[in-house]
């Protein structure tokens, strides 16, 4: 069927803006590499703008070269997908019997869940609580309070009552009970929603800040973002390895450039693989109830 003019004018205006809309998102990340990449004297005189002046990599090998920023990139790495895997497989086991009709309270917890996708639990009390199951500077407070989203639980919800009937019976009448019948048959037809729900999940576990910053005080349990805020905030920091400044080809702008880009690599990296379940996934758990 071919589109009229008014829909092909539409169409060419909605590109035109979300170009545009691109552009202008892409402009402080140019403009962060670019620092990164250039040299002390040129940003020292405000030349950088959205393309490295006297091209560089030192200021990228000194923040390579870091080992205390290594530790906090593996212990987030690690966080983020244990995480992620803990909290897809709880939020699947809550979101599978939330689907089935039959199950005499589902309406009850769901009002519960939307209750608490609505009305946060405030700092002070979330904070002692948190505290007092154990969860002070220890490390697994990184991951616990994430493994379970209402927002992420809804959206599974959703799709897995839009799963065949027909197939689940006949699965029940071969004698599969529910949890072999969502391990080996609802899970494996689920890729789009768990792709959709991964990248959720482990944005918000990479990018975690306020987490960290209450409940952990030992340095060495500190996360990436922790490590960053750092580096940005405290010139002693970024600046414990280095030799005579006098002799360095970046500064403290150059350095906290590049370890801006170093924590953003990864979620960009992995986003492109994820992004044709991320847009299926969003739209079937999402739209459809």
């Amino acid at each position: 069927m071919l589109a009229s003019k008014s829909e092909k004018t539409f169409g060419a205006v909605i590109t035109g803006l979300l170009i545009l809309f691109s552009i202008v998102a892409l402009i402080p990340l140019l403009s962060v590499i670019s620092t990164s990449l250039s040299s002390k004297s040129a940003v020292d005189m405000n030349l950088v703008t959205l393309w490295p002046k006297q091209f560089t990599f030192d200021s990228w090998k000194y923040i390579v070269d870091r080992p205390d920023l290594w530790k906090s990139f593996f212990l987030t790495l690690s966080t983020t997908l244990i995480g992620t895997i803990l909290a897809l497989l709880m939020t699947a086991l809550f979101a599978y019997p939330l689907s089935k009709p039959e199950f005499r309270w589902g309406s009850v917890i769901m009002m519960a869940v939307v209750v608490a996708m609505i009305f946060k639990a405030p700092i002070v009390p979330y904070f002692l609580t948190v505290r007092g199951i154990g969860l002070y500077d220890n490390p697994l407070v990184l991951i616990v309070p994430h493994i379970l989203n209402p927002f992420n639980l809804i959206i599974m919800r959703t799709f897995f009552k839009q799963f065949s009937k027909e197939l689940e019976e006949a699965a029940f009448l071969e004698g599969c009970g529910y949890f072999r019948m969502l391990f080996q048959f609802v899970l494996p037809l689920s890729k789009a929603v768990l792709a959709t729900l991964a990248l959720f999940y482990g944005v918000v576990l990479w990018n975690q800040f306020q987490h960290p910053l209450f409940f952990l005080q030992d340095t060495n349990w500190f996360p990436l973002q922790i490590k960053i805020r750092q580096f940005i905030t405290d010139d002693s920091v970024i600046m414990s390895g280095a030799a005579s400044t006098a002799q360095l080809n970046y500064n403290e702008r150059t350095l906290r450039a590049a370890t801006v880009i170093f924590a953003i690599v990864p979620i960009v990296v992995v986003y492109p693989f994820l992004q044709k379940y991320f847009v299926k996934g969003a739209m079937i758990g999402s739209v459809k109830g």
